[in-house]
């Protein structure tokens, strides 16, 4: 009989915090609701201006621009889910749907994490080569990478779901988790995980260690390039085009790099707190992200502050 015919289960139920008690669901529901609302808010407010100011359609808004649209679709992928969850005790979903979900969620989290590399090219090239920078990061050039940025994601996704989906599972159909990711899949298996984990391991580092590896020495090769500049004001302002890209890169790259690291070399924590920590660097990022664009990004933060001088003006 084949692996595939061993698998029982037809649906799984997304469980969310295991330790959370019934009377905090309503707490729960609402505050990711609020989460979800600020999430897209937020992002949706940065597509507007986008939209309507042409000033802002420059390399590096082409590249924030494709990542408000990573992290809108990324929440909108897990969060409906899990509130249903809490708010219907609506946590079950299909076979299919789960893997699905599964494919979605690993998906985006690569093109994120590819994009983010795209940002640090942008920075090396503007702060390391900037008498060059006009010719080589033109729209048309962000415009490929971005697309291929949107393409090559789908490898490691798919080789994630396409070893996962024909493993039995014929025990538990619960998720301790707040939406359907691998590992908590696979924990499921009527198998021995081992085979498939380490692959599964490998591909997440090479999506996470190989743009990374390239934005340290992108940051690296930016500090020698203002270490050099004369003046300190020079200096300053320099390192403050960099800041705000620097703050999303760390909350994207460094919570998911100690998870992973953990969970392979023996650092357990609780499944609720792993749950927690998971749920944070997942949904803090989109959330906090618009937040960056409009305050560390002048033509975004100067476009702002004439719309509310406007706003006073029309009240006054």
């Amino acid at each position: 009989m084949s692996v595939r015919n061993h698998s029982f289960v037809t649906a799984f139920v997304i469980v969310g915090f295991p330790g959370l008690q019934p009377e905090f669901y309503g707490l729960a529901s609402t505050v990711l609701f609020l989460v979800y609302c600020c999430i897209l808010i937020g992002n949706v407010v940065v597509i507007i201006l986008f939209a309507t100011h042409n000033v802002l359609h420059k390399p590096m808004y082409f590249i924030i621009l494709n990542l408000v649209v990573s992290d809108v679709l990324f929440s909108t992928t897990t969060l409906p889910k899990i509130i249903a969850r809490y708010w219907f005790q609506a946590g079950a979903i299909s076979f299919f749907g789960c893997f699905l979900q599964m494919y979605l969620v690993h998906y985006f989290g690569a093109v994120t994490s590819l994009l983010l590399l795209i940002m640090a090219l942008d920075r090396y090239v503007s702060i390391c080569f900037p008498l060059r920078y006009p010719m080589i990061i033109k729209n048309s050039t962000i415009h490929i990478l971005n697309v291929t940025a949107w393409v090559l994601a789908h490898l490691p996704s798919l080789s994630l779901v396409i070893r996962a989906y024909p493993l039995p599972y014929c025990d538990s159909n619960k998720i301790m988790q707040c939406y359907c990711d691998h590992i908590a899949i696979t924990t499921l298996a009527c198998t021995d995980r081992v085979p498939y984990s380490f692959p599964a391991f490998v591909v997440a580092m090479v999506v996470l260690l190989g743009p990374l590896a390239f934005i340290i020495f992108s940051y690296c090769s930016i500090i020698v390039a203002v270490v050099q500049i004369a003046s300190p004001q020079g200096r300053l302002k320099t390192l403050s085009t960099c800041s705000g890209q620097l703050i999303i890169i760390a909350l994207y790259f460094l919570p998911r790099c100690f998870i992973y690291l953990a969970s392979n070399i023996g650092i357990r924590f609780s499944t609720d707190l792993r749950i927690v920590v998971i749920m944070l660097y997942s949904l803090l990022p989109p959330m906090i992200n618009p937040l960056i664009y409009c305050l560390r990004t002048d033509e975004i933060k100067q476009i702002m502050i004439k719309r509310f001088r406007r706003i006073q003006v029309h009240v006054q």
